[in-house]
């Protein structure tokens, strides 16, 4: 199919411009610094575990909580997990090497059609793990011990190749992680610097937008895989994680996202500061605070501006609200009698 693949295409030029190998130059980096996070990630959560359990898969290891998912895989007569018992492990950090490399020798062998023979590797090369992760992960899910402690018949506990799955009470949930973030990003780039220097989408863009859509794909990639996404929250529907109380008023609530992802609500800034102070070995990725001045609008708590005591009357009666401007915040603490409060002071109570 290859060979007949590039006389169809109308070349710019058999050589490669300057920005194509500036971003190639990125590409490589990304390969290589794929190296150094996990790949993938499959995180469990369960009423017991609260916090989720996460088991991480490098290039070259498996990470994460590793001894407890393997002590819960024993009771359903599953086989524990063990990076010695997966060749993959031995070979992917080569094969990731060798399209790093593969990547940078273009830049210097300066031919486009190089460029797409990296790029259809690179597919197959996605398309063979996807099918190798799902056959590791059915045979893991479905031959199990029929002398395990907890047999339920028909059950097999194989976790989704991408996304949400239910098995019994945990949920199991499989996404990339930094490093899978990092190659799909490189991959989205080859195929862009393809698409520009063959012309595939120069009737889409301009060449000027071509070069913009490229410079925007590749700063995102080092910046998406690791934000936290804040969860809107849902008044009247949604319940306090600490006090267990509807949240109804959508000017007092707050909200935490874990590192692991887990997003906790609060209907009142002190069920927040309260939870935190329960629960300190919880690691926290991200603060939110409702904005008093607004209507169910969360804003970053380390960029808010604090007010306490008066007349504030939160619905825990803790007495604190945040807003995002510092002008609303003086207006407030004059009309409520209130008094200005640093956030770590709010976190440290």
């Amino acid at each position: 199919m290859f060979p007949f693949f590039i006389p169809t295409i109308s070349m710019n030029t058999s050589k490669i411009a300057l920005f194509s190998k500036v971003v190639l130059l990125a590409v490589s980096a990304l390969f290589f610094a794929s190296l150094l996070f996990p790949m993938w990630r499959i995180e469990l959560e369960a009423p017991q575990y609260p916090e989720g359990l996460v088991l991480q898969l490098h290039a070259n290891k498996i990470g994460g909580d590793v001894d407890v998912i393997n002590g819960l895989n024993h009771y359903i007569g599953m086989k524990t997990l063990h990076t010695e018992d997966f060749p993959e492990f031995k070979i992917l950090p080569y094969i990731v090497g060798f399209f790093g490399l593969f990547t940078l020798a273009m830049v210097f062998v300066n031919r486009i059609k190089g460029v797409i023979l990296l790029l259809v590797s690179f597919v197959l090369f996605g398309i063979l793990a996807g099918v190798d992760f799902y056959r590791w992960n059915y045979e893991y899910g479905h031959n199990l011990n029929p002398n395990a402690a907890i047999v339920v018949p028909g059950m097999a506990y194989q976790p989704p190749l991408i996304g949400y799955k239910q098995l019994l009470n945990f949920g199991a949930f499989s996404i990339p992680d930094v490093g899978g973030c990092m190659l799909i990003t490189a991959g989205v780039l080859l195929f862009a610097i393809v698409a520009k220097e063959t012309r595939l989408i120069n009737r889409a863009f301009r060449k000027p937008k071509i070069e913009a859509v490229l410079v925007l794909v590749l700063s995102l990639s080092f910046m998406s895989c690791g934000d936290f996404k804040v969860e809107p929250i849902k008044l009247n529907t949604d319940n306090c994680d600490f006090c267990k109380m509807s949240i109804a008023d959508g000017k007092y609530g707050a909200e935490v996202i874990t590192q692991k992802g887990r997003v906790y609500k609060f209907d009142d800034i002190s069920c927040m500061a309260n939870y935190c102070k329960e629960n300190a070995n919880t690691k926290i990725g991200a603060y939110y605070v409702n904005d008093f001045a607004q209507d169910n609008n969360l804003i970053p708590a380390e960029t808010a501006f604090f007010l306490s005591g008066g007349t504030i009357q939160s619905p825990m009666h803790g007495g604190i609200i945040a807003l995002s401007k510092e002008k609303d915040a003086k207006e407030f603490g004059t009309k409520l009698s209130a008094k200005p409060i640093k956030w770590e002071a709010i976190i440290k109570k």
